[in-house]
């Protein structure tokens, strides 16, 4: 009986984001709460769930097999698919959320991009800027949960681990696949990286 009420009330919510304009491509697939509000030509995907307390704004894109709780989506916002939004989130107008990339308790500001394969958590995003692929930050040191600060048009390299606390300045590159412990200042290039070691001519052994 549970279940029939459960299906009922989808099916009601679904209807109604119809109604009003929500473009769902597979509406059956898409699970909304009581309380999901959202806004004007927003294109929903299959197969995504929204928990409680999800406001979505105008001209936004959820991609396929997205996941959204307690945040707020502002305008012309892209997300997914496979995105994780959880709770305390807040995605600026025109910021991008790509595939496989979970968000907590953060704010990404306005056209900045995390699209590929990264964690970012208890962080504050300035506008523009670019988080590369793999980025994580780090931000439980197993006793306290710490913040990382990226200030505007910053560019973050691909592989990134950025330790909280942690305050990179305007304009400033990570250079990719480094481990970042301390602050980086203004317009600098910061970046943690061992030299290669190349053997010529080298052969296996053969068993």
């Amino acid at each position: 009986m549970k279940q029939i009420n459960l299906q009922k009330l989808q099916n009601k919510l679904r209807i109604k984001f119809l109604k009003l304009g929500v473009q769902m491509l597979g509406p059956e697939t898409i699970y909304f709460s009581e309380d999901t509000k959202i806004g004007k030509k927003v294109v929903i995907e299959p197969y995504v769930v929204f928990g409680p307390k999800v406001k979505i704004g105008n001209n936004v894109t959820i991609k396929s097999f997205s996941h959204l709780e307690n945040c707020r989506i502002e305008n012309k916002v892209d997300i997914g698919p496979y995105a994780r939004i959880r709770p305390g989130v807040i995605l600026k107008e025109g910021s991008k959320v790509g595939n496989f990339v979970e968000i907590k308790k953060s704010v990404i500001g306005k056209k900045s991009k995390v699209n590929h394969l990264s964690y970012v958590g208890d962080s504050e995003i300035g506008k523009s800027v670019n988080i590369g692929a793999g980025t994580i930050t780090c931000n439980y040191d197993g006793i306290k949960k710490n913040r990382t600060k990226i200030k505007d048009k910053v560019f973050v390299g691909s592989n990134s681990s950025l330790v909280a606390p942690l305050l990179v300045e305007k304009g400033s590159i990570i250079g990719a696949g480094s481990v970042i412990t301390k602050n980086v200042k203004k317009n600098s290039l910061a970046l943690t990286r061992s030299s290669q070691t190349e053997v010529q001519n080298y052969k296996r052994k053969r068993k």
